[in-house]
C-alpha cells in the first residue's frame, strides 16, 4: 500500500470501529443486563437482532445519500443518530427500551459501515482496494480483541450502563475526526442527483447481477456465522463453560485473531493465486472446519479448547473470504458504489439477523445449537461459492 493510503486507512478503520465496538463492548455484560432487567436469554439475543436489522435497513438510505451529497454528510447524520440510540440504551429502564435504543443505534451505526466502503471504491480498485480494505480491517481488529475487555473493565468498576457512556464518547470523537481529519473523496462534479427512478434502476441492475448477488450473500452468510456467535457466545461461554466476563472477553479475542490475521493475506493471495481460487478454497476450508466442529458438538466433545480452536480456524478462513468478496461485489459498479455498498450491506445484515432469529429458539444453554447454526452458514456459503466463479475470475 502506498503512503498516501495509510492515513485514510487509519481514519476509516477508526470510524468503522464504532459499529463493532457497539456490539463487542456489550457482549460481556449481556448476562448481567438480562438479570438486571429481569428478562430472558432470547430477549437479550433480540437486542442483537434489533441492532443488526436496523443496521442493515439503514444502509439503503446512506448509500444513495453518499452518492448524492458526498461522503461526509451521511457520516455526520449517522453518528448523531448513533449517539441518540446510545443515550437511550444507557438510560433504558426495561428490555423494551433497550431494544429501542439498540435499534436506533443500528440506524446510526450503519453510516460508518456503508460510507467507508464507498470511500474505498473512490480511492482504489482491484488488489489495491483489497489491500486498503484489509488495512482497515487490521485497524478494526482492535474491536474484538479490546472492546470486550473494555466492557468487562467498565463492569468491574461501574454499572453496565457506563458501557454506553464510553460509546457516546467514542461517537463524539468520531464526529470530530470526520470534521478535522477525513477528506471528502467524492468531488461535486461526480455526485449524482438523487432520483427514485435512477435508484430503482440501479437496484434492479444490482439485483439482476448474478455475480453481485452471489458474492453479497456468500459474504452475508459467512458473516452470519459470526453474528450467531455474537448472540449466543456470551451465554455459552459464561453458563456452559463457566467463564467470567473477563474470561469470555479473552476467549473472544483469541477467536477473533484468526480472522484479522488472515485478512492481511487476502490481497497477496488474490494477486498470486487469483481471487476466484482464494474465495473457493477459503469457503471450502470454512465449511469443513465448521462442519467438523458441529460434529464434535453432536458427539459431546465440544469442550472450551475444542470450540476455541475450531472457531479460530473457521474465522481464519473468513479473513480470506470477506475482504475479497466485498471488493469483488463493488468492482463492476463504481458508478453506483454507494448504492451497491448499501444494498449489499443490507442484504448481508438481514442474512445475519435471520440466522440469529432462526437459531435463537433452539438455544438450550449448551454450545451445540450455536455450532450447528454456524455450520449451516458454512454450508450455505459453500453452495453460493459455485456461482461466483465467472465474476471472481474476471475481477
Amino acid at each position: 500500500m502506498t503512503a498516501s493510503l495509510l492515513r485514510p486507512a487509519l481514519v476509516l478503520g477508526l470510524l468503522s470501529c464504532v459499529g463493532p465496538f457497539a456490539i463487542d463492548m456489550y457482549l460481556p455484560a449481556m448476562p448481567e443486563i438480562g438479570a438486571g432487567l429481569g428478562t430472558s436469554v432470547a430477549a437479550m439475543q433480540g437486542t442483537i437482532t434489533a441492532y443488526f436489522l436496523a443496521f442493515g435497513l439503514a444502509q439503503l438510505v446512506y448509500g444513495p445519500w453518499a452518492d448524492q451529497a458526498g461522503r461526509k454528510p451521511p457520516l455526520y447524520a449517522g453518528l448523531a443518530v448513533f449517539l441518540l440510540g446510545t443515550l437511550i440504551c444507557a438510560l433504558a429502564p426495561s428490555i423494551t427500551w433497550l431494544m429501542v435504543g439498540r435499534f436506533v443505534q443500528g440506524l446510526g451505526g450503519a453510516a460508518v459501515m456503508v460510507v467507508p466502503r464507498a470511500i474505498i471504491r473512490d480511492m482504489a480498485t482491484g488488489h489495491q482496494a483489497t489491500r486498503l480494505m484489509a488495512a482497515i480491517m487490521l485497524v478494526i481488529s482492535v474491536s474484538p480483541m479490546l472492546a470486550p475487555l473494555a466492557g468487562a473493565g467498565v463492569m468491574a468498576v461501574a454499572s453496565w450502563r457506563w458501557i454506553f457512556g464510553v460509546l457516546a464518547i467514542a461517537a463524539l470523537l468520531s464526529l470530530l475526526m470526520i470534521r478535522f481529519v477525513l477528506a471528502e473523496t467524492l468531488p461535486a462534479a461526480q455526485r449524482q442527483r438523487f432520483d427514485w427512478n435512477d435508484t430503482l434502476r440501479g437496484a434492479r441492475r444490482l439485483l439482476g447481477d448474478p455475480g453481485f448477488m452471489a458474492l453479497t450473500f456468500l459474504g452475508g452468510f459467512a458473516m452470519a456465522s459470526f453474528f450467531v456467535f455474537i448472540a449466543s457466545g456470551p451465554f455459552v461461554y459464561t453458563q456452559a463453560f463457566g467463564l467470567s466476563p473477563t474470561g469470555f472477553s479473552l476467549a473472544f479475542a483469541v477467536n477473533a485473531i484468526g480472522f484479522f490475521a488472515a485478512s492481511q493475506l487476502a490481497a497477496g493471495f488474490g494477486q498470486r493465486f487469483g481471487a476466484a481460487r482464494v474465495v473457493r478454497g477459503a469457503v471450502l476450508g470454512f465449511c469443513a472446519s465448521t462442519a467438523c466442529l458441529a460434529a464434535l458438538g453432536v458427539l459431546g466433545l465440544a469442550t472450551l479448547p475444542v470450540v476455541m480452536v475450531g472457531l479460530f480456524l473457521a474465522n481464519a478462513f473468513l479473513g480470506l473470504v470477506i475482504p475479497t468478496v466485498m471488493v469483488l461485489a463493488l468492482e463492476e459498479h463504481g458508478d453506483i458504489a454507494g448504492l451497491a455498498s448499501s444494498l449489499g450491506g443490507t442484504l448481508q445484515m438481514l442474512a445475519g439477523g435471520v440466522m440469529i432469529a432462526v437459531s435463537a429458539p433452539f438455544f438450550d444453554g449448551t454450545a451445540l445449537p450455536m455450532l450447528l447454526a454456524i455450520a449451516l452458514c458454512g454450508a450455505i456459503a459453500l453452495a453460493l461459492s459455485r456461482f461466483v466463479r465467472v465474476q471472481a475470475a474476471v475481477a
